[in-house]
């Protein structure tokens, strides 16, 4: 990895799990979006090659766009996190509350 790029990871395990195509769908839309970004996937994970000047806040955006564009996003959000090693998002499911009124 040079000074000039850093890389983000992308857990989409909960999203593939629902299905398959909407990877792939963000995969696309996230190159269509920012065309200087390298995307790799490993399973579950998507690998983000960026420039270092390119904030991760951009890419979090570009994934609740893509959530908000494909009726997902009463379902997922994207939560960012940090380990020693790796910087990126995790597309978490979102917790349904069902409230029950008794009368």
């Amino acid at each position: 990895m040079s000074d000039d790029t850093k890389t983000i990871y992308i857990n989409v395990k909960e999203l593939s799990f629902k299905s398959e195509q909407h990877v792939e769908d963000l995969i696309q839309f996230l190159a269509e979006q920012i065309p200087q970004l390298t995307i790799n996937r490993d399973g579950n994970e998507i690998e983000v090659t960026m420039p270092a000047d390119l904030s991760k806040r951009a890419i979090k955006l570009r994934i609740k766009k893509f959530l908000y564009k494909n009726n997902l996003k009463e379902d997922y959000r994207p939560i960012a996190y940090r380990t020693d090693d790796r910087d990126g998002f995790t597309v978490k499911e979102r917790k349904q509350f069902e409230f029950t009124y008794y009368y």
